[in-house]
């Protein structure tokens, strides 16, 4: 699963970089029009995926990990490929809007090893899940940044992107082997609805859901104008493209370094101390991103952030994960998924009308404040949770 979600990843990250690029092939000439339209484009998958995933989350209980995981992706090459033929940014919308519906991925991944891994080995399976998926982020932008500037052509990479994951669907199909048995469910409404009463009901799941959706909010509000940033101060070049990966991708190193040594830490030190650390570390190293007109600096700087966000999701996926049977795994992590998909969607269509509105900078400024209303969010509300091991009473 580590292989498989590192494939995934890197196969949709591909697009991260080149997509702002892309829209004035589509048509999209002025500037702040492309800002805009990166931040919508960025968030719509997520937004739409946002409604589904619980409804996956549940169909993955009730038939299995594995099933739910070759159907998204499936769908998710179907629809990258089809972005790449698009005519227009109408089109181009409409085909991550449809993504979105099908999408999954990730949440099932984490079920499908949640459900399998010993439970004082949670944090520290579910950091090494979490490098897989940190790894692809880092390769997928170098890809594609490099595919668009060596074919000069932003089309090429929606294409590999599709042909990768028809490889990522085969390992799937050949290489997971899931002990899954079916544990009794009542009927399909009334059991769902439960699930939302019990999230709704407890007090950790409750703040754990608000967690991961500030989370994700920080760290894709400065995606759609990471490559709009590196052009506004390097200029139009030749490597434009290469260097706009590199910047995405510099973080997904740092995250690969960090999100193991974090997420065993976690099942050691405890879950939210090691947040806090994570989202202090993430706050003070992105505002000076705002005030940096050094493309290397602005690198160090996004290398830096890495090593504290790489511990932000397999902490707090380890401990929704310890707060619910594994019977309900599939469900919660579905509603928690949401969370996470909202962020994702907001972040980018905040961060573009930011960007549109008041410039580029202030979209560092607002994900430090966010992560910094994060980081509070954490210490008032979340519970303290030490692994048994330590014989601290939680």
């Amino acid at each position: 699963m580590v292989g498989i979600q590192f494939v995934m990843t890197m196969s949709f990250s591909m697009l991260t970089p080149i997509m702002p690029l892309f829209l004035p092939v589509l048509g999209v000439a002025s500037e702040s029009a492309v800002d805009l339209w990166a931040g919508i484009l960025a968030g719509i998958t997520s937004f739409v995926a946002a409604f589904a995933s619980p409804l996956w989350g549940r169909l993955a209980d009730r038939h299995g990990r594995k099933l739910m995981l070759l159907r998204s992706s499936v769908a998710v090459r179907l629809f990258a490929g089809l972005m790449g033929a698009a005519g227009n940014v109408w089109q181009l919308f409409a085909f991550r809007a449809l993504m979105g519906v099908f999408a999954g991925f990730s949440s099932t991944a984490i079920a499908l090893v949640a459900g399998q891994a010993p439970e004082e080995r949670l944090g520290f399976a579910l950091g090494w899940l979490s490098t897989g998926q940190l790894v692809g982020s880092l390769v997928g932008p170098l890809l594609g940044g490099a595919l668009a500037d060596a074919t000069g052509s932003y089309r090429i990479p929606f294409y590999c992107t599709s042909a990768t994951i028809l490889v990522s669907t085969g390992f799937v199909w050949f290489g997971v082997h899931e002990r899954f048995v079916a544990a009794p469910q009542g009927r399909g409404r009334r059991a769902f609805v439960s699930s939302l009463i019990a999230v709704a009901c407890s007090p950790g799941l409750l703040a754990l859901f608000f967690v991961l959706l500030m989370a994700q909010f920080g760290v894709r509000t400065v995606q759609p104008v990471v490559t709009l940033y590196v052009k506004q101060m390097l200029g139009l070049r030749p490597d434009l493209a290469t260097l706009s990966g590199i910047a995405f991708s510099i973080t997904g190193l740092a995250n690969v370094v960090a999100a193991p040594f974090l997420g065993n830490k976690s099942d050691v030190i405890g879950y939210r101390r090691v947040l806090l650390i994570a989202l202090l570390g993430a706050t003070v190293t992105t505002l000076p991103q705002a005030f940096t007109n050094s493309y290397w600096v602005f690198t160090l700087l996004r290398f830096a952030v890495g090593l504290f966000i790489g511990g932000i999701l397999p902490t707090a996926n380890a401990l929704v994960g310890r707060l619910v049977p594994w019977a309900q795994r599939g469900t919660v992590y579905g509603i928690t998924s949401s969370a996470m998909f909202l962020g994702n969607s907001l972040g980018p269509l905040s961060g573009g009308a930011v960007a549109a509105a008041f410039g580029l900078r202030w979209v560092f400024l607002v994900t430090g404040a966010v992560l910094l209303a994060n980081l509070i969010w954490v210490y008032c509300r979340v519970p303290e949770y030490i692994n048994s091991r330590e014989q601290t009473p939680a």
